[in-house]
Protein backbone atom coordinates (compact mmCIF):
# COMPACT_ATOMS: atom_id res chain seq x y z
CA UNK A 1 0.00 0.00 0.00
CA UNK A 2 1.13 3.46 -0.86
CA UNK A 3 1.41 6.17 1.41
CA UNK A 4 -1.30 8.48 0.17
CA UNK A 5 -3.63 5.20 0.62
CA UNK A 6 -2.40 4.80 3.73
CA UNK A 7 -3.06 8.08 4.69
CA UNK A 8 -6.68 8.00 3.57
CA UNK A 9 -7.93 4.80 5.70
CA UNK A 10 -5.97 6.40 8.27
CA UNK A 11 -8.20 9.95 8.28
CA UNK A 12 -11.50 7.54 7.50
CA UNK A 13 -11.03 5.88 11.08
CA UNK A 14 -10.55 9.05 12.78
CA UNK A 15 -13.41 10.45 11.05
CA UNK A 16 -15.78 7.82 11.96
CA UNK A 17 -14.56 7.47 16.02
CA UNK A 18 -14.88 11.49 16.01
CA UNK A 19 -18.93 11.00 14.94
CA UNK A 20 -19.34 8.14 17.34
CA UNK A 21 -17.47 10.59 19.92
CA UNK A 22 -20.18 13.11 19.16
CA UNK A 23 -23.23 10.90 20.74
CA UNK A 24 -25.67 13.47 22.93
CA UNK A 25 -26.41 11.91 25.86
CA UNK A 26 -29.70 12.29 27.30
CA UNK A 27 -33.23 11.27 27.77
CA UNK A 28 -36.04 10.44 25.65
CA UNK A 29 -40.04 10.58 26.44
CA UNK A 30 -42.80 9.74 24.52
CA UNK A 31 -46.00 11.86 23.01
CA UNK A 32 -48.93 9.98 21.17
CA UNK A 33 -50.78 12.16 18.03
CA UNK A 34 -51.77 14.56 16.75
CA UNK A 35 -48.46 15.23 15.26
CA UNK A 36 -49.53 18.13 13.40
CA UNK A 37 -49.34 21.52 12.81
CA UNK A 38 -45.48 21.81 14.23
CA UNK A 39 -43.40 25.05 14.49
CA UNK A 40 -41.67 23.39 11.74
CA UNK A 41 -43.71 21.83 8.82
CA UNK A 42 -47.34 23.65 9.76
CA UNK A 43 -50.25 21.09 8.79
CA UNK A 44 -47.77 18.84 6.43
CA UNK A 45 -47.50 15.68 7.21
CA UNK A 46 -43.82 14.23 8.64
CA UNK A 47 -44.63 11.10 8.66
CA UNK A 48 -44.03 9.23 12.47
CA UNK A 49 -40.67 8.67 12.95
CA UNK A 50 -40.36 12.23 14.49
CA UNK A 51 -39.24 14.35 17.14
CA UNK A 52 -39.53 17.18 19.75
CA UNK A 53 -35.97 19.26 20.51
CA UNK A 54 -35.26 20.98 23.76
CA UNK A 55 -35.08 24.70 23.66
CA UNK A 56 -31.41 24.76 23.12
CA UNK A 57 -30.89 22.29 20.62
CA UNK A 58 -34.38 23.88 18.22
CA UNK A 59 -32.48 26.93 18.29
CA UNK A 60 -35.35 28.87 17.24
CA UNK A 61 -36.31 26.75 14.54
CA UNK A 62 -32.68 25.98 13.25
CA UNK A 63 -33.05 22.73 13.97
CA UNK A 64 -36.28 21.83 11.85
CA UNK A 65 -35.39 19.35 9.75
CA UNK A 66 -32.36 17.88 11.09
CA UNK A 67 -32.60 14.25 11.56
CA UNK A 68 -31.30 12.04 14.79
CA UNK A 69 -29.83 8.70 15.49
CA UNK A 70 -31.22 7.91 18.64
CA UNK A 71 -30.09 4.66 20.92
CA UNK A 72 -32.37 3.61 23.99
CA UNK A 73 -29.37 3.06 26.60
CA UNK A 74 -31.58 2.02 30.30
CA UNK A 75 -34.56 2.76 31.44
CA UNK A 76 -34.44 5.63 34.29
CA UNK A 77 -34.99 2.62 36.96
CA UNK A 78 -31.67 0.88 36.53
CA UNK A 79 -34.30 -1.99 37.99
CA UNK A 80 -35.82 -2.79 34.76
CA UNK A 81 -32.86 -4.63 32.62
CA UNK A 82 -35.63 -5.08 29.80
CA UNK A 83 -36.18 -1.24 29.04
CA UNK A 84 -34.50 -0.86 25.77
CA UNK A 85 -34.64 -2.66 22.37
CA UNK A 86 -31.48 -2.85 21.00
CA UNK A 87 -32.90 -0.86 18.29
CA UNK A 88 -31.68 2.48 16.77
CA UNK A 89 -34.16 4.67 15.44
CA UNK A 90 -33.89 7.68 12.80
CA UNK A 91 -35.85 10.86 13.38
CA UNK A 92 -36.62 13.99 12.39
CA UNK A 93 -37.22 17.26 14.28
CA UNK A 94 -40.29 18.84 13.64
CA UNK A 95 -41.17 20.94 16.73
CA UNK A 96 -39.69 22.76 20.22
CA UNK A 97 -40.54 20.45 23.23
CA UNK A 98 -41.69 23.01 25.62
CA UNK A 99 -41.46 20.81 28.74
CA UNK A 100 -38.06 18.61 27.80
CA UNK A 101 -35.16 20.35 30.02
CA UNK A 102 -31.75 19.72 28.16
CA UNK A 103 -30.79 17.03 25.88
CA UNK A 104 -34.30 15.98 25.97
CA UNK A 105 -35.89 14.85 23.10
CA UNK A 106 -39.76 13.84 22.78
CA UNK A 107 -40.09 11.24 20.53
CA UNK A 108 -43.62 9.93 18.59
CA UNK A 109 -44.71 7.23 20.10
CA UNK A 110 -43.88 4.72 17.12
CA UNK A 111 -40.05 6.35 16.97
CA UNK A 112 -39.99 5.64 20.74
CA UNK A 113 -41.65 2.15 20.52
CA UNK A 114 -38.58 1.30 18.56
CA UNK A 115 -35.85 1.81 20.97
CA UNK A 116 -37.71 0.96 24.24
CA UNK A 117 -41.05 0.35 26.19
CA UNK A 118 -43.55 2.57 25.47
CA UNK A 119 -45.10 1.70 28.81
CA UNK A 120 -42.16 3.57 30.29
CA UNK A 121 -42.69 6.75 28.54
CA UNK A 122 -38.80 8.25 29.29
CA UNK A 123 -35.67 6.65 29.00
CA UNK A 124 -31.95 7.56 28.82
CA UNK A 125 -30.35 7.64 25.29
CA UNK A 126 -27.46 9.04 23.37
CA UNK A 127 -28.11 10.81 19.69
CA UNK A 128 -26.65 12.04 16.97
CA UNK A 129 -27.33 14.52 14.18
CA UNK A 130 -27.29 11.91 11.05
Amino acid sequence: MDVVTKALILITMVACLTSVGHAISGQAIIYSPPYSPSRCFGKKDEGVMIARAHGSLFAYGRACGWRYRVRCISGTNKAIRDACTGNTVDVTIIDRCETCAANELQLSQEAFAKIARPALGRVNVEYAQI
